[in-house]
């Protein structure tokens, strides 16, 4: 199964809502329709950034990295109610490098 991953900037929290609730969310939001393999929290240039890597199932090329995309907005999506995002980025590992969807 091809491997993905997607980044995106968490600038705030939402009122009522506690840190840790970002990735939960985040990770649920991409394993209601994809295997996560892993997770992590970085803090880059002074912005939190989190990554969520997934698989999805083998297919067309094409197509892998629409389901892809498809689960990098969910992600963005799901994480506006506990969360103020930035911006988002969706990588395929291949040839052991992450490329830029």
């Amino acid at each position: 199964m091809p491997s993905f991953r997607a980044t995106i900037q968490i600038t705030g929290l939402r009122p009522g809502h506690a840190p840790e609730e970002v990735m939960d969310t985040a990770v649920a939001v991409v394993g209601s329709a994809h295997v996560v393999e892993a997770n992590q929290l970085d803090v880059v240039a002074g912005i939190p950034r989190i990554t969520v890597r997934f698989m999805v199932e083998a297919s067309e090329y094409d197509a892998e990295n629409r389901l892809a995309r498809d689960a990098a907005v969910s992600l963005q999506h799901g994480l506006r109610s506990v969360a103020l995002t930035g911006a988002l980025r969706t990588f395929r590992r291949s040839a052991g490098k992450w490329l830029v969807l």
